[in-house]
This record gives C-alpha cells, sequence and structure tokens, in this order.
C-alpha cells in the first residue's frame, strides 16, 4: 500500500518527520510521533520535542516556507553548536510517514534553515525552500574590484604557499580581539582582510574575516569584525589566512596572481560616464583622457 492509499482510507496513523543535514555531514533526525522512526539510514528521534508549523506550498517559482520549533538538548539541537554556526544554511528534508509502515511515506518538502533564534531554553528555526536560492545574484558583476573569493577555483591562489598562511597556538582566550608574536615574515596588516580558522579546541571548524592586523613593537594584534560563536582558548590552534582587498594591484603586486584576476581595473570612472562632447580639440577616435 502506499501513502495516498492509506490518507484515502480515512483512518491514517500518520506523522512528520524531518532531516537536518549540516556542512560537516552530520545529520540528525527529528519526528513528532511519540515513538522513533527509522528509514534512509536514519534514525529520527521522539524525545527532541521538535515539531513544525503549517507548511506554506505554492505553484511557480514561490518560495515554499515553514518554521520549525522545538527544546534545546543533548538529543536535538544544542545552543553550544547554533552559537558555533554548525546549523548554518543546514539542508533539510521534511517527509509525511505512515508511522506503522514507515516505508509508506512521501517528501512534502525540501529546503535549507534560515534564521535560528533562541529563547528560554528553546529554539525557534525558519525553513527556506529550494527556489529561495533563486533570490540570490548569479554570474559577474562588471566593476572594478574582483569578484573571486580568495583561494577559490577562480582566483587559484594556494593559501597553503609559504608566506600566504600561518599557524600558530593562541597564548590566551579571546573572541573577537587577539594579542600574538609578531611572527617574522608578514608585514604589517598582510592579514587584513584574511581569515582566522580555529584548527583545535572546542571551537574548532569555525572562522571569522580579520578587520584588522597591526604590527606592534611587542605583539601582533588581530581583531575580527565578528566574534566567533564559541571563543576560542588558550592553547588552541589557529590559522591565520592572508588577506585581499581585491584590487588589481594587490593581486599583482601581493599574490603575483594577475592572471586571474577576474574584475575590470580599465573600466572608466564617473568622470568619463558623465563626460560629452564639446566644440573644441580635436576629434580623431583617440581617447578624451590625454
Amino acid at each position: 500500500m502506499t501513502l495516498r492509499a492509506h490518507l484515502e482510507t480515512g483512518a491514517t496513523t500518520v506523522c512528520r518527520a524531518w532531516a537536518v543535514t549540516r556542512a560537516d555531514g552530520v545529520t540528525l533526525g527529528f519526528t513528532d510521533h511519540d515513538r522513533d522512526l527509522r528509514f534512509e539510514g536514519i534514525l529520527f528521534r521522539a524525545g527532541t520535542g521538535m515539531t513544525a508549523r503549517a507548511l506554506q506550498q505554492g505553484t511557480g517559482l514561490s518560495v515554499d516556507n515553514a518554521e520549525g520549533h522545538g527544546a534545546l538538548s543533548e538529543a536535538g539541537l544544542t545552543e553550544r553548536d547554533i552559537l558555533a554556526g554548525r546549523y548554518d544554511d543546514a539542508g533539510v528534508r521534511i517527509w509525511q510517514v505512515n508511522w506503522a509502515d514507515p516505508d509508506q511515506r512521501g517528501l512534502i518538502f525540501r529546503g535549507s534553515l534560515g534564521e535560528i533564534t533562541r529563547a528560554g531554553g528553546a529554539f525557534r528555526a525558519e525553513l527556506r525552500g529550494l527556489t529561495e536560492r533563486l533570490n540570490q545574484p548569479q554570474g559577474r558583476i562588471f566593476h572594478r574590484g574582483c569578484s573571486a573569493v580568495l583561494g577559490d577555483r577562480q582566483c587559484r591562489v594556494d593559501l597553503g604557499q609559504p608566506g600566504y598562511s600561518a599557524e600558530i597556538e593562541l597564548p590566551h582566550d579571546g573572541d573577537t580581539l587577539f594579542r600574538l608574536p609578531q611572527m617574522a615574515g608578514f608585514d604589517d596588516r598582510w592579514f587584513e582582510g584574511g581569515r582566522l580558522v580555529v584548527l583545535t579546541g572546542a571551537a574548532a571548524g569555525l572562522s571569522a574575516v580579520i578587520k584588522n592586523d597591526r604590527l606592534g613593537a611587542a605583539a601582533r594584534e588581530v581583531e575580527l569584525w565578528q566574534a566567533l560563536g564559541l571563543g576560542a582558548s588558550a592553547g588552541d590552534r589557529v590559522r591565520l589566512e592572508a588577506g585581499c582587498d581585491r584590487r588589481a594591484e594587490t593581486c599583482r603586486l601581493k599574490f603575483s596572481n594577475f592572471m586571474n584576476f577576474r574584475g575590470f581595473p580599465h573600466m572608466p570612472g564617473e568622470d568619463w560616464l558623465l563626460s560629452w562632447p564639446n566644440g573644441s580639440g580635436v576629434h580623431d577616435g583617440g581617447s578624451l583622457f590625454r
């Protein structure tokens, strides 16, 4: 019997089950049934207290959306993992399942987690459908700066090369400001605009963009734009990656990578766009600026 045939009987034994897959590959299963379910190799736990509001679906390109909520617990979503950003943009699948026969099920939603809020030992998560991706800008932008991300497939800079990154052990706890040894061979502001990646400890895997990198007389002061979800501790090992301001000069002089520059450095500026023809001067088809 299929799920549809089961629903047409009028006396149903159905519940909902959903799986959350994080970027690190960890998959957690939840159900609003009073007993655990298992299918597709996933254990859907009933003791998490997680449930979801009505699913809004539409035709065409409108975005399907819903909202999930439940208690923060070690068996489900924990506040520590949420703060660490481990559920940011995590994949979500929701099924309608006959709990008496889990083989009778249908996938009713597929998308990702949006904003997650926490209050009073509970969480509330926004669920966004697949068409949400269509709201994001696509393609290249015609402007002077480079559109690639330092180290990606378009940029092709290997951040593992000497001089482009450095690993160091933190001398103290911190979340936004770190005072580190000077690290010879790296100029003042070398890591500005780059990333700080935590390699070990409770915050391992977290990263943040570096706002300021100042080389002082006694120490190197590194400040982040935004605090790490979990503060790094003394003794944790971190990697500092060189920063790029996306200018052609930086690409050529700092990274020797101008052949892969993805911007348009010779694009005319606003002065040229606002200029107009005049009756004086020589009009031979040459440059307007001599």
